[in-house]
């Protein structure tokens, strides 16, 4: 897997860490690795997120994808809002 760290927990916080662990049937590391994923993903702005993950990515592929999709009604809860017309795509987000 990866690097074996070694992390010292107040002794409330790794009793309630490995409380919560065995109710999800996980092992405490599994969990621990979980919790720290989910707090970089809290921090990391989305914005770098995306970039980071559209390196390498070109804008004729991401149409070859979106051309991959059948066309049809959306499903529900896909649906435009109500009075929204299509040059609003176009406008900045700050006049949307």
């Amino acid at each position: 897997m990866s690097n074996v760290s070694e992390i010292v927990l107040p002794e409330s916080l790794r009793k309630e860490a490995f409380r919560l662990a065995a109710e999800d049937g996980v092992s405490l590391s599994h969990w621990v690795s979980l919790a720290v994923a989910q707090k970089i993903g809290a921090v990391e702005s989305a914005e770098e997120f995306f970039r980071r993950r559209g390196q390498g990515a070109s804008r004729i592929d991401a149409l070859r994808i979106l051309q991959m999709v059948p066309d049809g009604p959306p499903l529900a809860g896909d649906e435009l809002p109500e009075g929204y017309a299509a040059s609003d795509a176009s406008a900045p987000p700050s006049t949307r």
